[in-house]
């Protein structure tokens, strides 16, 4: 990322922090401290104020601080970061200080407080998260890169896939390709569940071993300097079963009516129930209990959300999962999951796999 385009972040923020009539702002969680400055270490805390730009942390991260978080006063603290961070804000004459009260524990805001003394402290959640989801160029080139390692793992997976293969044993030979071909981690653990294990929506890959005729569920991404994708596909194990091929396909029906319904000014909300009206017109209302789909950038599930009741509207540059399920304990389970960027023309699959109309048998 380009030092202009942290410049463009901050003075984006503190435009934002100007209609919250806050002047200093103490940004504590990873990720958004990451947007902001580049800094990647585990210790690091961001005070912004009209006039400064202040990284804090220990010792550890003076050297990794400089290479990093350019253009950024460091500032080494070496016991309570909060209540130094605090002081500095005090120093600075800030008067009314906020934070992240979603990511900040009520120990840490008292030693916020004790730092800063008669500075006014204010909860301040998510204004760098609402910077942080409409993606520029150079973050949707990254999500392009990581979703095109997901895709040649998956397809490195399906060569792999036969009765007697285990769980675990595919999703490593799947994390493992994407590591070596560049990603710096996967996403998330990859999930390969099969059976009636493919029921769970977060299942927890297991030892267990594929059987032909075996709903298999994989759902896989990579993180590439920082940034995400996620992607989620269903096959079968040799021969599919009937009802297999029928959720499938309630299942495609519903993704595609979706992706369709995403684009610029749209709600969430409505976005979710073009999926999850196909889901429920087949009788299967009660087989889809979670949200349609979610941001996806610097951390795999963030801001904004497809669910019910979400009435915020997309954007241009969001990037956000489509992602229908079916659920069914007896039977295993259906999900499909592509990855789209909104754009001024509606938008644009960045998944590369292939999503067949028909239950793909491997």
């Amino acid at each position: 990322m380009t030092q202009e385009r942290y410049r463009e972040r901050l003075a984006a923020l503190r435009s934002r922090m100007g209609e919250a009539e806050l002047d200093g702002l103490v940004v504590s969680a990873p990720p958004n401290v990451f947007y902001l400055s580049g800094f990647r270490g585990s210790a690091g805390v961001l005070l912004v104020t009209g006039e400064r730009a202040v990284l804090a942390s220990d010792f550890r991260y003076r050297l990794q601080a400089r290479e990093q978080a350019l253009g950024w006063e460091f500032v080494e603290v070496k016991r309570e970061l909060f209540s130094a961070l605090g002081r500095t804000a005090k120093e600075a004459g800030v008067r009314r200080l906020g934070y992240d009260a979603a990511h900040l524990t009520c120990e840490r805001r008292d030693e916020l407080a004790r730092g800063a003394e008669a500075v006014e402290l204010v909860a301040a959640s998510g204004m760098v998260e609402k910077l942080r989801a409409v993606k520029s160029q150079e973050e949707v080139a990254l999500i392009r890169a990581a979703a095109a390692l997901a895709d040649r793992a998956l397809s490195h997976i399906v060569t792999l896939m036969r009765p007697g293969a285990r769980e675990r044993e595919l999703a490593l030979e799947g994390e493992f390709l994407m590591r070596r071909e560049g990603a710096e981690a996967a996403a998330f653990d990859v999930i390969v569940a099969s059976g009636p294990r493919s029921a769970l929506p977060h299942a927890e890959t297991s030892e267990r071993e594929l059987s032909a005729g075996d709903l298999v569920v994989i759902d896989i991404g990579a993180r590439v300097h920082g940034y995400c994708s996620d992607m989620t596909r269903t096959f079968a194990v040799a021969t599919a079963p009937q009802h297999a091929k029928e959720l499938y396909r309630v299942v495609w029906r519903a993704q595609r009516a979706g992706e369709a319904a995403v684009r610029a000014g749209a709600r969430c909300q409505e976005v979710d129930s073009a999926a999850r009206t196909v889901i429920a017109e087949a009788g299967y209302a009660e087989a889809f209990g979670h949200g349609l789909g979610h941001g996806v950038g610097i951390e795999v599930h963030e801001t904004p959300r497809l669910a019910q009741g979400e009435e915020q509207q997309l954007a241009c540059g969001n990037v956000v999962t489509v992602e229908p399920g079916i659920y069914l304990e007896a039977l295993g389970g259906v999900r499909l999951e592509n990855l789209m960027l909104v754009t001024p023309d509606g938008a644009e699959t960045l998944t590369g796999w292939a999503l067949p109309d028909e239950l793909p048998e491997v």
